[in-house]
């Protein structure tokens, strides 16, 4: 039986040049990390595009607040999601293999979900169809800050 991976997840919702969500996993000390313009969903029939960027030491976790202009990534940051993950075979294998499968169990995002590798840094973030699925928008029911409560224009 394989051992199980477990780590910390974060959602980042960023108001950059475009609003979008950093979605990141912990993996091998390092938080992987992907862009998704339109937010994470709880919806099973809602595929999400992840684009695969950059990935972020494990104290940005936390960060919430303004990042300067002129750097980069200047905009507002809030800690939009955060919890553990937790996955039954090698992460690092799976992201090669372009399919990772996991459960997250954060204070918004429950349940299992799919990362899938379209072509290069694009992937597809999927809900799996669980007890945990919504047919509501969670981005749009929930868009405050699990850390202080508050939405991203008091940043």
């Amino acid at each position: 039986m394989p051992k199980k991976t477990e780590g910390l997840f974060v959602v980042q919702k960023h108001a950059a040049s475009h609003l979008h969500y950093d979605f990141r996993l912990e993996i091998g000390g390092v938080l992987k990390s992907w862009a998704i313009p339109k937010g994470p969903s709880m919806n099973p029939t809602e595929k999400r595009l992840a684009v695969q960027v950059e990935d972020h030491d494990l104290s940005y976790a936390n960060f919430e607040g303004a990042i300067p202009a002129g750097h980069y990534g200047a905009g507002k940051v809030i800690v939009w999601d955060k919890g553990r993950w937790q996955c039954d075979a090698d992460p690092a294998q799976q992201l090669r293999q372009g399919i990772l499968k996991f459960s997250l169990q954060g204070k918004k995002l429950k349940g299992r979900f799919h990362l899938i590798r379209m072509k290069g840094e694009q992937w597809l973030l999927v809900k799996e169809k669980d007890r945990e699925s919504l047919k509501t928008s969670i981005t749009q029911h929930r868009p405050e800050s699990v850390v202080t409560g508050r939405p991203i224009e008091e940043v």
